[in-house]
Formats: C-alpha cells, sequence, structure tokens
C-alpha cells in the first residue's frame, strides 16, 4: 500500500508492506526519513529532532542541516570544482526537488540535477516475503561533457553501546584525523587501531569515527544491534560501489549520536583526487548505470549474508 501526507508542507510517501514502513520525501533528493520493521515495532533510522522536515537550495551548507535518515551524495563529497563546474557542499541531489510517479506497489523518483546534468532516477518497493527494500537505479549522462563524480549512499542508523559495524573490507584509513578518536594516519587492518576494536560503538563519549573501508571488494555493509536481534545491511554490486565510508558520531559531531553506512564509488574523499587515481565513476555524454541495492532491516536470522 502506498499513502501521501504532508509535513510542514511537504509531501511524504509511505510504502507499507507486510514487515516494513517506509516514508520517502522526493523534494528532499528522494530522502528516506523512516524505515520501521512492525514485526520487532523498531525504527531502524536516525533522525534528527532539532530540525524539522525542511526544502534545503543548491549551495545551503549540509552540516546545519542533517536531517538523517537516507539519503545519497551525488556528484561529490566536499565543495569542489570537478569538470570546470563548481559543486556545492555534499553535492547537488540533497538538495534537488525530484518529481515521482507510483506504480502498482513501487514509487519511482527522478529527476536532472541542474549543475552536472546527471539525470538520476531510482524505483524503490518492498519485498512481498521478507524485511527488505529493493531499489533500482539508473544515472545517465545528458550533458554534453564527460562526468567524473562520486555517487555515495548514506544511511544514518540509530545505534547503541555495543551495536557493532559488519563489513567483509579487509582494510581502513581515517579519513581526516580531526574528525577521528584516532590519530594513525596510515592504513590498518580493520579492525583492530590502536589496539581497539573500531567495529564496535563506543557510548555517547563525545567522539567521532571517519574510516574509509576497502580490500576484498565487500558487497555488503550491515550494522548488528547491541542485543543482535536487530540488523540493517546494505546489498550492493562491489564493482558499482567497490569502497565503504563510515562516519559515526557519538556525540562529537554537533552531539548527534548515530553512524553513517556509506558504500561510495569513490576514494578518496576528493574527487579530483579520485579521479588522477581512477577511483571515482565516470560517464561519457549520453552513457548510463544502472544497478540494484538491497536494503534489509529485520532479525539477523533472517539474513543470508554473503561475508
Amino acid at each position: 500500500m502506498i499513502a501521501s501526507s504532508f509535513e510542514h508542507g511537504i509531501e511524504v510517501l509511505q510504502l507499507s508492506g507486510k514487515e516494513l514502513d517506509l516514508k520517502i520525501v522526493p523534494a528532499l533528493g528522494g530522502k528516506m526519513i523512516s524505515l520501521i520493521n512492525k514485526k520487532l515495532q523498531q525504527e531502524f533510522l536516525w533522525t534528527n529532532s532539532n530540525l524539522p522536515l525542511a526544502i534545503n537550495n543548491i549551495g545551503d551548507e549540509y552540516d546545519p542541516n542533517f536531517l538523517g535518515g537516507i539519503d545519497e551524495l551525488i556528484p561529490n563529497d566536499i565543495p569542489e570544482t570537478i569538470d570546470s563546474i563548481a559543486y556545492p557542499d555534499h553535492g547537488e541531489l540533497w538538495t534537488t526537488r525530484l518529481q515521482h510517479h507510483i506504480k502498482e506497489e513501487s514509487i519511482t523518483v527522478h529527476g536532472t540535477l541542474e549543475l552536472s546534468q546527471l539525470f538520476y532516477s531510482k524505483t524503490i518497493r518492498l519485498d512481498d516475503d521478507g524485511p527488505m527494500v529493493h531499489i533500482n537505479y539508473l544515472i545517465r549522462n545528458d550533458s554534453p561533457e564527460t562526468r567524473h563524480f562520486l555517487w555515495k549512499l548514506h544511511a544514518a542508523l540509530k545505534i547503541e553501546e555495543g551495536s557493532r559495524l559488519v563489513t567483509g573490507a579487509t582494510l581502513g584509513a581515517v579519513v581526516d584525523p580531526a574528525y577521528s578518536r584516532f590519530s594513525q594516519t596510515q592504513p590498518f587492518g580493520w579492525p583492530r587501531i590502536e589496539e581497539t576494536d573500531a567495529s564496535v560503538v563506543p557510548p555517547k563519549n563525545g567522539s567521532m569515527d571517519f574510516f574509509y573501508l576497502y580490500g576484498n571488494q565487500p558487497a555488503e555493509m550491515q550494522m548488528l544491534s547491541a542485543n543482535k536481534n536487530a540488523l540493517f545491511a546494505y546489498r550492493y554490486d562491489s564493482s558499482v560501489f567497490p569502497y565503504q565510508w563510515y562516519f559515526a558520531s557519538y556525540g562529537g559531531f554537533l552531539d548527534h549520536y548515530t553512524a553513517i553506512l556509506e558504500p561510495c564509488t569513490t576514494m578518496p574523499i576528493s574527487m579530483n583526487e579520485a579521479a588522477a587515481l581512477q577511483q571515482c565513476t565516470v560517464l561519457q555524454p549520453g552513457e548510463e548505470l544502472t544497478t540494484t541495492v538491497t536494503i534489509f532491516a529485520g532479525k539477523p536470522q533472517d539474513f543470508t549474508p554473503t561475508i
């Protein structure tokens, strides 16, 4: 079942299935603001209780407007000039008002990003038999020039002390020591760094984590609850998303307590550096990328891992 409502004058679409309820906001780049498992009576997504739902505009600073939920970053993270185009903080998609249409039990949101002229579309449906969200993507370069870009999934999750990040990645690296509880700058064997298991969520202690995770091209990224009764997992094509980023605030970022799972096409954070290393997505004029991502939100025993 699909229903439409309005919050603060902004349309919110809700997909309801046997096990999951999912809320999507087309006007915020297709952001997902709620994912509830009805059997577990559990909300998986973290949202910023200090911010009402509001429209953002291109060029807005991301951090003060960080609402949480699940959004995506295209075509960049940090503000940067790429292919002679000056892109704003955290890219274009999160401020793009997408169109939408409903067909049977699926929702498609779509639109063209103003600066890059990348056409973006995703079709979302709930699984009939389990706590899964299936998302089919299409990204097409509608510009007359080559486009180098980052595409990053970005799920802000509720966490507690003892929650654990589960990944098949074998290597980790601190993205920026200013956003990390660790000072080591050299790559390390994930998850041990400075005699600490970085996969385990600490209490809210005013610190942060920010890692690149790579090696072995993992095709899943998971967060397991402390009591091991609930699991959130991304499953995707590792040839599209060969890297994982992991940002977590344990109170150190604006007092937030959340972990963000970020399968990504790109490493490092600078798109120009990534392009020079041939570690980003490239589309020629008219070329398109299609892929499928699955989100699982339920009991761990109902998930069949590949890692």
